[in-house]
């Protein structure tokens, strides 16, 4: 077991930077035990932590200890319609191991770097397919984990309570250390694109939905305009690996940050910035009306990201509104944007992005649980003044419009729109913290501000 004092800890776009008392990475569950249980040696918070993604705090450690996962990647089991690893093992790993046995993920999601830990208990996401659900960790049917005592706890479905909070627990409850997601036989992934005005697009989506596909979109402020990725399952045999993906992955995860990056950086807020950014977007739309696959890998959509990352990196944030008014809360947000620009000389210069949710109450911080959701999620190549003024006033629209946030891809939310957006589930789930980390081992800055917790030792915390 390696530790590290003085460490710096980072999150993958940069922004949030914390410094932990130590940083030490486990190579088995008893070494876990051994860090929990040394509370000279290994102070408090503790925290969990796999790639460090996260645009939030919830993974800041300081003054406390981080516990690296990394060393733990080991893929354990492969049966007929599971899969057990390590939390330190990437999702995009498993993925392709998975695929040598012809099975898969329900879930693929575009973050090919999330690790299985967090994959089991955060909110991450990807688009719906009819019938099933678009949250990662609701596929994970067993976990394993260290609890704030020391003791080591096995959450399997015959505990569907507990479970259900352990899927949205953020490392609050114990350190997972091993997880269990159900999986399926290997199918063809076909997908393309279609673009519509705003105005097609309110009048069509009914439609669109009830094609029976998969329904990931991307959104166009400043054109009033709206690409959908419709993706759908083929009885073709095996899949083939797609040049389609490739491109697309290629140009959302280098070429399109890198370019509106440069021209953020090079220009200021002007007319002349603003077109760039508009001719960017263009041909961004232009490019997806070309890529299309009848039947490829599934994981193909998944991106292995360098770390750290270089100058095309980006940040996002992410609002989740019902489906019954959505399209309005779209109309609306269009105009907010346009409306922000005029007012405030900025608008973000990547595209926002978005995905059809089905209902989903299998955990219990669900950010779809009371309803089928349609998200609106912003991004930024930058990360300025500009773009977190622009946040606290995006945040505030979207709560009012009753939608719901990620506690790890929300930055900048307020515990006035936690309550507003999760209401008595999150007295709920202070009842099992309560339970199981009396003391506040876990428990660090971020959530305890967001939940409404009065610390038990505020020094540890940073409060």
């Amino acid at each position: 077991m390696e530790k590290q004092n003085g460490a710096i800890g980072q999150n993958w776009f940069g922004d949030i930077t914390f410094h932990p008392g130590g940083v030490v990475r486990p190579m088995t569950e008893q070494e876990i035990v051994d860090i929990v249980k040394d509370k000279a040696n290994y102070p408090s918070p503790i925290r969990g932590a796999g790639s460090n993604h996260s645009v939030t705090g919830c993974l800041v450690s300081e003054p406390g200890t981080a516990v690296d996962m990394r060393g733990m990647n080991r893929i354990l089991r492969i049966g007929p319609d599971t899969v057990v690893a390590q939390a330190g093992a990437l999702y995009i790993d498993v993925a392709k191991e998975l695929e040598k046995h012809g099975l898969q993920f329900y879930v693929h999601i575009e973050l090919g770097n999330l690790s299985i830990g967090a994959a089991s208990c955060s909110q991450t996401k990807d688009a719906s397919f009819p019938g099933e659900f678009g949250t990662v960790s609701s596929y994970a049917i067993g976990m394993k984990a260290v609890l704030a005592s020391g003791e080591i706890i096995e959450v399997t479905e015959e505990q569907p309570e507990l479970l259900q909070a352990m899927r949205s627990s953020y490392g609050l409850l114990g350190i997972i250390f091993e997880v269990t997601f159900r999986v399926k036989p290997l199918q063809a992934l076909a997908f393309h694109h279609e673009e519509f005005t705003l105005d097609e697009f309110e009048r069509q989506l009914p439609a669109l939905i009830a094609r029976g596909e998969s329904i990931m979109y991307y959104l166009y402020p400043f054109h009033d305009r709206v690409t959908v990725e419709f993706r759908r399952y083929v009885d073709r045999g095996q899949p083939a690996h797609s040049f389609s993906w490739k491109v697309r992955n290629y140009a959302w995860a280098t070429l399109v940050p890198a370019c509106a990056r440069a021209i953020s950086a090079t220009f200021p807020p002007d007319k002349l910035r603003s077109g760039l950014l508009a001719m960017l977007a263009s041909s961004a739309r232009l490019t997806l009306r070309f890529l299309r696959s009848e039947g490829s890998y599934p994981a193909d959509q998944m991106i292995r990201y360098p770390h750290p990352r270089g100058y095309a990196r980006y940040t996002f944030s992410l609002w989740a509104f019902p489906r019954e008014n959505f399209t309005q809360s779209l109309r609306e947000y269009f105009a907010f944007c346009r409306e922000w620009e005029r007012l405030h000389h900025y608008r973000g210069d990547l595209p926002n992005v978005g995905y059809l949710m089905n209902q989903d109450q299998s955990s219990l911080l669900s950010f779809t649980y009371n309803c089928t959701t349609m998200t609106i999620d912003p991004a930024s190549s930058t990360f300025s003044p500009a773009w977190t003024g622009f946040l606290d006033a995006c945040n505030e629209f979207c709560v009012a419009r009753g939608a719901s946030p990620l506690f790890n891809q929300t930055p900048r939310l307020t515990p006035g729109q936690v309550q507003k957006a999760f209401g008595d589930r999150i007295g709920k789930f202070r009842e099992f913290m309560n339970q199981y980390d009396p003391e506040q081992r876990l428990l660090n800055r971020h959530f305890a501000e967001l939940f409404g917790i009065t610390p038990v030792d505020p020094n540890k915390i940073l409060l």
